[in-house]
């Protein structure tokens, strides 16, 4: 396995193109989505921000080097290449922490939120937020799974395993709020979870091409109302 210096690196790699919201995400959390959301208190401590992916956000997995890296974080290129030998291993593992922290900021919601429609809701207005204050205006996940194709396979795997992991637990949140009469399902729960994520991320491809950041919620508030 890494050492922890090793993921500090996975971190860093993107610092040039990092939002200018506070890293203090206590802060940041009630200056933005926790400002108005219901079941927006925090619980526990918070840590700072960490997934700063912005370079592949703008560029994609081939639209930045490890002179860009050494350029922006200030240090050679060799240093980079004694902790990941190559972009493989550092996107790689940049991918497999965006999903684990994707899967703990999960427990935490479900901890938090008992009902499916409004899980649903705190998940749509969550992203609508990151989109409209540039915090995370369009997931790295998405942006490599367009590129899948030509992505090394290594990396190609970490980004199929985030998506059946959303895919996973939107079922699971699609099949109890079935179960308790909270949404109103036309389809298999794995179809509509299906349904509602690609709803998602269209959105937010929509929001990103049209530079509109209202965009995704203009696309999310009649889906989920037909939920």
């Amino acid at each position: 396995g890494m050492e922890g210096g090793e993921l500090d690196w996975a971190i860093a790699f993107a610092k040039g193109n990092e939002t200018r919201a506070s890293r203090d995400l206590e802060a940041n959390h009630y200056q933005t989505f926790g400002r108005q959301e219901p079941f927006a208190n925090l619980v526990g401590p918070v840590k700072p921000r960490g997934d700063m992916t912005g370079l592949i956000v703008r560029g994609g997995y081939n639209g930045f080097s490890y002179a860009d890296i050494s350029e922006i974080v200030g240090i050679r290129k060799a240093s980079i290449h004694h902790h990941f030998p190559s972009k493989v291993d550092l996107v790689r593992e940049l991918v497999k922490r965006y999903r684990e922290d994707g899967e703990a900021s999960i427990v935490t919601l479900e901890q938090n939120v008992p009902v499916a429609l409004d899980i649903l809701n705190v998940y749509a207005n969550h992203w609508a937020k990151c989109i409209e204050d540039a915090s995370r205006p369009y997931c790295v996940c998405a942006l490599l799974a367009s590129e899948l194709p030509s992505l090394p396979p290594e990396v190609a795997t970490e980004v199929t395993n985030f998506f059946r992991f959303i895919s996973s637990w939107l079922t699971k949140v699609m099949e109890r709020g079935s179960k308790s009469g909270a949404l109103n399902l036309t389809s298999e729960p794995h179809v509509e979870a299906e349904a509602f994520l690609a709803t998602v991320y269209g959105a937010m491809l929509s929001a990103r091409a049209y530079g509109e950041p209202e965009v995704f919620s203009t696309i999310l508030v009649p889906a989920l109302a037909r939920l």
